[in-house]
């Protein structure tokens, strides 16, 4: 084997062993009970009903359906629901589950009580959802054995058992399967208050000394997101030890923020090369979806789904039905005066 094919596999073993680490870790910051969670109060306090009365009544909990952008805690909540119950927790998502009888083998080895979580429900393909329809409702699975008019259905009874759902795009689902949830939540994103404290608690579960500045500084800079909270806290945590004296001053985070392209209203790289398109390359637009991600260099549907939100929660962008246009906001932003009679027209 040659020395490159040998760098090569080294390489990718490496960047494994990292990727494994950041999932260790992150799982390690992750809160164990709906005490612990921090933010959504409204959900945390309907799921605490819900969860009680279940374990009050020795019976499983009904199945729970959490929408919301990624990164607010919907897998955490799926982990907690299992905790409460004190129930195994079985871990599927919807691009995973390809046929119904590999539903069907997935139902018939729960336990009673066990939960289901499902990642990405609304992937799920038909005939996977007309099955867990049946499941969800009346706990039994017909599995068709043999092929053509020979073919037989046997019903399978299935232990009671709960589903937890979570989708980034509720409106995907059908209204079928959203009628078998008994609870559904929508997550929203949190507020810097929220973030500072989940700083805080992440930053002692590191064992990393941070000021209270420095902290700020990063909750200030997590689009609303605690995923992207405790991920900006472990490159501070990095930058710290790495450059500094180990310490979390506002300095280090201010310089590790810079270092790795998150400005001071949390947008990266990529908010800002489509900002910069949009404000330059098409005059502030409109301009179509396909178009701006060629621009950039990305798919459309990660312009879509992953920096146009913020985008526009921020005020940065507006959605027309002419194509994606850049606020007023957006053009100071990034330090381009607007052009007159540009863009500006759609506001008038």
């Amino acid at each position: 084997m040659d020395e490159a094919r040998l760098t090569d596999d080294a390489a990718r073993l490496v960047a494994g062993d990292a990727d494994a680490v950041e999932r260790s870790t992150e799982a390690a910051l992750r809160p164990a009970t709906l005490d612990e969670f921090i933010g959504q109060e409204a959900v945390r306090s309907q799921l605490s009903l819900v969860l009680t009365a279940a374990a009050a009544r020795g019976a499983a909990a009904d199945h729970v359906l959490l929408s919301g952008p990624p990164g607010l805690g919907k897998t955490t909540l799926a982990m907690i629901v299992a905790g409460e119950l004190g129930a195994a927790l079985r871990v599927t998502s919807g691009p995973a589950i390809q046929h119904a009888g590999d539903l069907a083998a997935i139902l018939s080895s729960l336990e009673a009580g066990d939960v289901l979580f499902i990642d990405e429900i609304h992937r799920l393909a038909r005939p996977v959802e007309e099955m867990l329809y049946l499941a969800m409702e009346d706990f039994r699975v017909d599995v068709v054995v043999g092929k053509g008019p020979g073919a037989t259905s046997i019903p399978l009874t299935l232990p009671g058992f709960t589903v937890v759902g979570a989708t980034t795009r509720a409106g995907l689902l059908p209204a079928p399967l959203r009628d078998r949830f008994g609870f559904t939540a929508h997550l929203d994103f949190y507020a810097p208050a929220e973030l500072l404290r989940i700083v805080d608690r992440s930053a002692g579960k590191l064992d990393f000394a941070i000021a209270a500045d420095a902290a700020s500084e990063i909750a200030s800079r997590s689009r609303g997101t605690p995923r992207i909270a405790n991920r900006l806290l472990r490159r501070v945590r990095d930058y710290a030890e790495v450059h500094g004296d180990g310490e979390g001053t506002l300095a280090a985070a201010r310089s590790a923020l810079e270092m790795y392209e998150v400005d001071e209203r949390g947008l990266d790289r990529l908010d800002r090369a489509v900002l910069v398109a949009l404000c330059t390359r098409f005059g502030g637009g409109p301009v179509g979806l396909s178009t701006l991600a060629v621009a950039v260099g990305e798919e459309a549907e990660t312009v879509e789904s992953v920096v146009e939100p913020f985008l526009v929660r921020e005020g940065l962008v507006t959605r027309t039905a002419r194509g994606r246009v850049a606020t007023a906001e957006a053009f100071a932003h990034v330090g381009v005066a607007a052009k007159s009679g540009g863009a500006s027209r759609l506001f008038e």
